[in-house]
């Protein structure tokens, strides 16, 4: 099946789009460049699109606490910091010091270091240590992109820890098409369906499911 995210796909509408809404920043597009032909698992890169929706959706409630799970090259803690306020946070959790050494580098060159609080430890850690602290309900928008056999656990954390009016972003929730295949029965892609069917009818949000990048669940929490 064919890739959805522009970086990827060769499909002339997916082009077309990205070709005709795209605003990067030329930091934004070096980083892009330079995990897309320097960088072990490129494939891991978030869409474009997809960081570019959420920027306007952050500008859209006026958000000021942003949280992702998963930084890997530092994207899309890169596109939230260069959009929220100066007195913005973001928080972002990853496990590998080798990927998320690049994203320091390109937010300390784009001006946005002091915006962002990496947090290098098991993302599970992180939450539960955030919830402890007193930190349920004061982030005003999450991105999940990490580890897909947590995603369930990952999305009740982060529910918790976004406030009421909220929003919470699932990435590659098409999961590479697989998740219309019952022959593939391997535990992310198994994740990702058992969440996809889950927030269907999960009355504390409401929902959009967007075909955008890998598959984006967007997540408006009540």
């Amino acid at each position: 099946m064919p890739w959805l995210k522009s970086t990827l796909s060769k499909d002339p509408l997916v082009q077309y789009a990205a070709d005709h809404s795209l605003r990067l920043l030329p930091i934004q597009e070096e980083l892009k460049q330079l995990t897309l032909q320097t960088v072990d698992d490129s494939i891991m890169l978030g869409a474009p699109e997809v960081v570019q929706l959420m920027g306007n959706l952050m500008k859209a409630i006026g958000a000021k606490n942003y949280i992702e799970v998963g930084t890997y090259t530092g994207y899309s803690a890169l596109g939230a910091a260069l959009v929220l306020p100066q007195d913005g946070k973001v928080v972002t959790l990853d496990v590998s010091k080798e990927w998320t050494d690049i994203g320091r580098s390109f937010w300390k060159k784009a001006g946005v270091d002091h915006k962002i609080e990496l947090m290098l430890q098991p993302a599970e850690v992180s939450l539960d240590g955030l919830i402890s602290a007193g930190r349920s309900g004061s982030f005003d928008f999450a991105f999940i992109d990490a580890d897909k056999c947590n995603y369930m656990n990952y999305y009740e954390k982060c529910l918790q820890l976004v406030r009421s009016g909220g929003i919470i972003c699932v990435d590659n929730t098409i999961w590479q098409h697989k998740v219309l295949d019952p022959n593939i029965q391997d535990p992310s892609t198994c994740a990702i369906r058992k969440l996809n069917d889950f927030l269907k009818t999960d009355q504390r949000v409401t929902i959009s499911f967007l075909i955008l990048g890998d598959g984006l669940t967007v997540l408006f929490k009540n």
